[in-house]
């Protein structure tokens, strides 16, 4: 034992050796909080080369060519951005002095509405409108309008909009699965169901484990709402790669992952890019295995898988019936046919949502607690979106499925039949991805485009994808795509080394630059046309 002690102590002795006390006492010093530095520098959950990588672009963008040079190609995106979106004729920058007419505000939102040249109502995009109905809209609006001034903040005075609410999460809770102790909360949106659960884990695993560096464990396909809430809440999300042939996470390379600072398990059934399902009964061991809860994000096709076994497709197991699964998020928005902006957020048991919840309990204002981001609510779209699954009913969803299901195999399939383009994976629900091996796949968007298709670009690697909504299950519209893109792949082959052109371009050089936080500029300036209004007119 002592020649070992003497291994260690050795070097050291000689180091300090003939020092005065001070210089003992500053070589101590030093050499602790160099220790503690490397330390640091080793246990971050970023991994070393990904922060060098951060700053050593960080420290070329100060360079006088390097910074004037991306400042000009900013200028040029923003300037054609801005060209964008001053095309739709004159803007309002006053308030009116005496107000509109209720006909002639209405007459306005009728121009506003037309603006725009996709057809969506005849099913030529993809995802975003998921269902349209005359007599839907018809029934919403009418309930939206009885409920438009409710607010299940005042529970007291709206306690049938809190009815209508609890009844939402206990029907969905139902379909995915949960038992008597299932619960959740209605959200605006896939993104706010995310962010609670990201934000209800963070509390949990700091309160119960102590954990106050928390990181997400999620595929790297999972939906960016994960990383927007690592933002929001100060956590770091650890992205596992996917197997390149089924695109689905990889599950050892997922354990490999976990340490202890990891507060949730990320799945998606399916996910956005490819529309595969992860394997979440793999995830939900893991869960188990290292007591960490697991998040189930379905918020795409929720409303599709919990309908497929009724529709008459085998679905691998996703939802509560899986020991180790805690909590899911499906957009009722979506395939459940509701107005825009209502979702659920789902958990196994009430102790999580409890740290959901934000309670402030010393405000001069009163005791205030709030289960969601928002405070005040809009009741319209909890009684729109009760209404709306109220009408549809169990057989009418499991018909609508049937149908999308339906189509979207037989998009698939034919896809699968045309040469020089492949599809990416087994899709588990509407999503169906492809790309190409012999050409830009981006040449393929951009010919669609041109005959009024609008599909989803991808990235890493490059791709495109078709959500097939109940839009697409009007008759023809699937034959009408596939031999669209039978003809325009065709038309591209030709010359298949030709170089994408215009907007599509924008995708393959994006994927190419290096410098992340450049792309982030200038998906900026995009965000920030959306809010273009001229500087005077």
């Amino acid at each position: 034992m002592s020649e070992h002690l003497k291994l260690v102590t050795g070097p050291v002795d000689r180091a300090l050796a003939g020092k005065a006390p001070w210089q003992i006492v500053a070589i101590t010093t030093s050499t602790v909080l160099g220790t503690i530095w490397l330390w640091n520098l080793l246990a971050e959950d970023e991994s070393l080369y990904s922060r060098l990588k951060r700053r050593f672009f960080k420290l070329a963008r100060r360079i006088p060519s390097v910074r004037q040079k991306i400042e000009t190609e900013i200028a040029k995106i923003n300037d054609g951005f801005t060209k964008d979106a001053a095309q739709y004729g004159q803007f309002i920058t006053v308030l009116p002095q005496g107000g509109l007419r209720q006909d002639e505000v209405l007459q306005k939102v009728d121009e506003y509405l037309a603006l725009g040249h996709y057809k969506w109502k005849e099913g030529f995009i993809s995802g975003a409108v998921y269902y349209y109905n005359p007599d839907l809209v018809k029934l919403v609006t009418e309930v939206y309008g009885k409920a438009s001034y409710t607010n299940p903040l005042h529970v007291d005075v709206f306690p049938g909009i809190c009815k209508m609410e609890a009844e939402v999460i206990r029907m969905t809770a139902t379909l995915f699965n949960g038992g008597a102790k299932a619960c959740g909360t209605m959200t605006t949106g896939g993104t706010e169901s995310i962010m609670m659960a990201c934000k209800a884990y963070r509390d949990y695993g700091r309160d119960v484990k102590g954990i106050t560096k928390p990181n997400i464990v999620l595929p790297v396909t999972a939906h960016t709402a994960f990383d927007k809430s690592a933002k929001y809440f100060g956590m770091f999300t650890k992205t596992v790669p996917v197997d390149p042939r089924t695109t689905e996470v990889d599950i050892k390379a997922m354990e490999r992952a976990i340490n202890c600072n990891t507060i949730m398990l990320v799945g998606s059934a399916p996910n956005y890019p490819y529309g595969t399902m992860d394997n979440i009964e793999a995830i939900a061991k893991l869960g188990k295995k290292y007591n960490i809860p697991v998040h189930v994000d379905a918020c795409l096709g929720g409303f599709l898988i919990i309908f497929m076994k009724r529709a008459g497709y085998q679905v691998r197991p996703f939802d509560f019936s899986l020991d180790g699964v805690t909590s899911i998020s499906a957009d009722t928005h979506k395939y459940g046919f509701t107005p825009k902006g209502s979702s659920v957020i789902l958990y196994s048991e009430k102790k999580y949502r409890h740290y959901q919840y934000t309670v402030t309990t010393d405000w001069p204002g009163g005791v205030y607690g709030s289960p969601t981001v928002n405070g005040s609510r809009a009741g319209g779209i909890i009684a729109a979106t009760w209404a709306t699954m109220m009408n549809f009913g169990l057989d009418g969803y499991v018909e609508a499925t049937k149908r999308i299901i339906d189509t979207a195999r037989y998009i698939e399939a034919q896809l699968r039949k045309i040469d020089n383009i492949y599809v990416f994976g087994t899709p588990a629900t509407s999503v169906v991805a492809i790309g190409s091996k012999d050409f830009d796949i981006f040449r393929l968007s951009s010919e669609l485009n041109s005959l009024g298709w609008n599909l989803n670009s991808l990235q890493f690697p490059s791709g495109i994808h078709i959500c097939v909504t109940y839009m697409h299950t009007q008759d023809g519209i699937a034959d009408k795509f596939v031999n669209d893109v039978r003809s325009k792949v065709a038309l591209v082959m030709k010359n298949p080394e030709k170089p994408v052109e215009g907007k599509m371009a924008i995708y393959g050089v994006a994927q190419a630059v290096p410098d992340r936080e450049v792309i982030g500029d200038f998906t900026k300036c995009f965000i920030d046309s959306m809010y273009y209004t001229p500087e005077s007119q």
